[in-house]
């Protein structure tokens, strides 16, 4: 009879996933992961960039009753995520920085009352009042935690906010939680079961290997000529990682007079042009796309032949999430580093400005409510645009200084920041359709507007709708500026609801504006920050240096995987094999095995699996030889030990 239950589980599994996405199959663990959801169970779900974690929540959402909550952070991907599940007929809402408080309550009535399957919310939303009551009135069936590490203290990519998932088990006490994230050492994974209060916690974790993708570092000091040779010897498209705005405009031109075709993509560039260039190279119509860490979340590009790092990132996290969107369709990719001492000295002086002094942040709290006029105790709750080049000019601040600076108020629950958050024109009728009709015969000057409206878009009585006013501003035969105009008016009118659209950062104050001399900032959370995080560059820094162990195999043990064998095919592998054929070959092995050995003996069959690198006849020639010289003795049972 069980048995009978888990196969209609598995079929109803199966149906949805061809349903709704076409796939007639999962991949490894997305449905041991869906049947651990419908189970009931609190899960954590580790797997690798592209392993297709989306799954892992909306097919089990579907086949539940109720409103599955997403929490993300990234504002993008939220969007996308939206539009593609409506895309399926799937019907899906986002709330996140720098919505009106009339958009967030229309879009939780329709989780309330309507069909909506799939709310996803920014982390800070869920401290809010009016996000607080409403869910008390959802039916949930579960909520999905995406980049759950940034749950943890010890993550590359703590989010303050993250901590206040958890006050949703005193919302709805028989919820459970799914936890996803690409990478989490041990620690953190402990940490995301303790801070999410998960009750007997399932975790399915797939290996953090990637046979297809082979790990490189370059060292030197021509960057670009290296970068050249590269792209020159392996076809296909790219991604070029660089550590600044200015670099990637550099770089994109130098590959262009190279006859490359590549463009560059940042967070501040206008998010029209940011489509363009993300399609540009998605449809293979540009080879390269040259991009600070701003690039690559979300998007769904599976033939990445190659990433290039040109500066290291500040973690192995970070390395590993970004080198992993090459290959991501199963075929040979490579993820190169191009490093030198340089790089050393540039990151750490980086990382110390990170961390700015308790009175620099007081300082820019300061300039910040003075910028935005907003008196002390006044501002709870409330969003603003902010041009961060016009605050630091005004106040004569540094911008990196800034965002560092906002990153701790975050911490400490002043405020909240999102970059570059685009939010699309939006509008939705503010009346009733009889009292707009009365309205268009009172005022004739309106009429036709409004039919052009009412003809464009769907929906407009019951939610907010994007819309183009260069698209109605055509179809009402009228220029752009008046049509803007006429939208304004009737805004004023209390007609419509209406949301020119931004593409500027946003700060939210979560508490009303402080006095900045009073205010507290955890210091000893500062410098409990900074010793973590000079720990992960250290260990970057290590693994760009190393000579003698295998990439791949460093990586997985960061990871906590304690057994993992070498790859064979990275510049430490490769060189190895080069030396095994040189006079050296002995003196190289020897230090090898000797290091290997340290911790106690080890059968001869996995010695040979542990050095793949070169072939078994040679490592059994090579072990005759340092028996001799009295280095190794072979018992009985095959087992090699040292002397």
């Amino acid at each position: 009879m069980s048995f009978s239950i888990f196969e209609n589980a598995m079929s109803a599994n199966h149906e949805v996933l061809k349903q709704y996405w076409g796939y007639s199959s999962f991949r490894p663990l997305q449905e041991e992961i869906i049947e651990s959801v419908l189970a009931g169970n609190d899960t954590l779900a580790l797997m690798p960039t592209g392993g297709g974690k989306s799954i892992c929540f909306q097919v089990p959402a579907m086949q539940m009753e109720g409103v599955c909550i997403v929490i993300s952070p990234l504002i993008a991907l939220m969007k996308d995520q939206v539009e593609n599940l409506k895309s399926k007929g799937i019907k899906a809402v986002a709330i996140f920085s720098g919505m009106s408080y009339r958009e967030i309550d229309s879009a939780l009535d329709n989780c309330v009352y309507g069909d909506v399957k799939f709310l996803y919310m920014s982390p800070e939303r869920l401290s809010t009042e009016i996000v607080k009551v409403r869910i008390k009135k959802m039916k949930i069936c579960f909520v999905t935690v995406d980049e759950s590490h940034c749950v943890s203290q010890w993550g590359y990519d703590f989010r303050p906010s993250y901590l206040k998932i958890a006050g949703l088990r005193e919302l709805l006490p028989n919820i459970h939680f799914l936890a996803l994230t690409a990478t989490a050492t041990a620690e953190v994974k402990q940490d995301i079961h303790d801070k999410l209060l998960f009750k007997d916690g399932k975790v399915f974790q797939k290996s953090f290997e990637r046979p297809n993708l082979t790990y490189v570092v370059r060292y030197g000091e021509n960057k670009h000529e290296k970068m050249l040779e590269i792209m020159r010897k392996i076809p296909g498209s790219g991604i070029v990682y660089v550590r600044n705005r200015r670099e990637t405009q550099e770089i994109a031109h130098f590959l262009w007079t190279n006859n490359i075709k590549a463009d560059f993509y940042h967070a501040g560039v206008p998010t029209v042009d940011r489509f363009r260039k993300q399609n540009a190279w998605i449809g293979n119509q540009l080879r390269v796309i040259v991009a600070t860490n701003a690039f690559g979340m979300g998007i769904d590009k599976p033939d990445v032949r190659f990433v290039i790092h040109l500066e290291a990132p500040e973690s192995l996290e970070s390395y590993y999430q970004e080198a992993g969107r090459a290959g991501r369709d199963e075929k040979k990719a490579y993820a190169v580093l191009l490093y030198n001492e340089t790089d050393k000295i540039e990151a750490l002086q980086k990382q110390e400005m990170a961390f700015p002094e308790v009175e620099e942040i007081r300082a820019v709290y300061q300039a910040l409510g003075n910028y935005l006029q907003l008196a002390v105790g006044a501002g709870e709750g409330l969003s603003f645009d902010l041009d961060l080049n016009e605050l630091c000019n005004r106040f004569n601040l540094k911008a990196i200084k800034v965002l560092n600076c906002l990153k701790f108020l975050e911490k400490d629950g002043y405020l909240s920041f999102s970059e570059n958050v685009f939010l699309p024109s939006r509008m939705k009728f503010a009346v009733s359709n009889d009292e707009l009709y009365r309205f268009q015969i009172a005022n004739s000057v309106f009429d036709i507007p409004i039919k052009i409206i009412l003809r464009s878009y769907g929906s407009l009585f019951d939610n907010y709708v994007s819309i183009d006013e260069r698209l109605l501003a055509s179809r009402t035969h009228t220029d752009y500026k008046t049509y803007l105009q006429v939208l304004n008016k009737l805004n004023e009118l209390g007609i419509i609801y209406y949301f020119p659209q931004t593409d500027l950062p946003r700060v939210t104050f979560l508490t009303p504006r402080a006095d900045a001399k009073s205010m507290f900032i955890n210091k000893v959370y500062i410098e409990e920050r900074k010793r973590d995080q000079r720990a992960k560059l250290e260990s970057m820094m290590s693994y760009a240096e190393e000579k003698e162990v295998c990439r791949s195999v460093m990586l997985l043990h960061y990871f906590d995987e304690k057994n993992a064998q070498e790859c064979g095919v990275c510049d430490v592998c490769l060189a190895f094999k080069k030396h095994v054929t040189k006079e050296d070959g002995l003196d190289v092995f020897r230090n090898l095995i000797v290091a290997k050995l340290s911790d106690g003996p080890v059968l001869l069959l996995d010695l040979q699996t542990k050095f793949n690198s070169y072939p078994a006849e040679e490592i059994t020639n090579f072990i005759r030889l340092l028996q001799d010289e009295g280095t190794l003795k072979v018992n009985e049972n095959n087992e090699i030990s040292l002397l």
